[in-house]
């Protein structure tokens, strides 16, 4: 037994055809014009950690003597002077200090240094800050939804900077101190 399926076509007409070209061109332009952090990139960057200066930001050495500021992408750690700040700091040097790592680049930013997913041994520290409670999700800048899942259990868990009461995130505590 077969069915016979009909198919009703509605013609396009002149004015209706110039509103789909227009809505065509609308995505094309949005997608060439998107902002650079919303389009991830792949480069791979591989040295040995030399520095850290923060919770979300190390030096690295790479190509034998070049010496690049690495920020970690998607997530925002306490200020230094800020509740967890220097908890923070302490396990990213303890993760990462005089070992050899890699970093997917996502981007530049405003301030020259690289932005990327640090791994050590396999391991991605930026998830590990977010697990162990020593940084927020930057959600302005986040798209790995897995970042966001681990806030979340470490909230649950009141896990580090959760264990507080009510933690400030370090955007408003910069934007409160200035």
């Amino acid at each position: 037994m077969t069915e016979e399926i009909e198919f009703h076509v509605k013609p396009i007409t002149p004015k209706e055809s110039g509103s789909c070209s227009l809505l065509v061109i609308g995505i094309i332009l949005v997608l060439i014009f998107l902002p650079g952090n919303c389009a991830v990139s792949s480069e791979r960057i591989e040295g040995r950690v030399i520095g850290v200066h923060d919770g979300d930001t190390l030096t690295m050495l790479v190509d034998g003597n070049k010496k690049i500021k690495i920020r970690l992408a998607q997530i925002d750690a306490p200020e230094s002077n800020q509740a967890f700040g220097q908890k923070s700091k302490q396990l990213l040097a303890k993760m990462t200090f005089g070992k050899d790592a890699v970093i997917i680049q996502e981007t530049v930013d405003r301030y020259g240094r690289i932005v990327g997913d640090v791994f050590v041994s396999g391991e991605n520290i930026n998830e590990i800050q977010v697990k162990q409670g020593m940084a927020w999700v930057y959600r302005q800048y986040a798209h790995d939804k897995s970042l966001v899942y681990a806030e979340m259990l470490a909230r649950n868990n009141r896990v580090g900077l959760w264990s507080e009461s009510n933690p400030v995130p370090p955007w408003d505590f910069r934007r409160n101190r200035k």
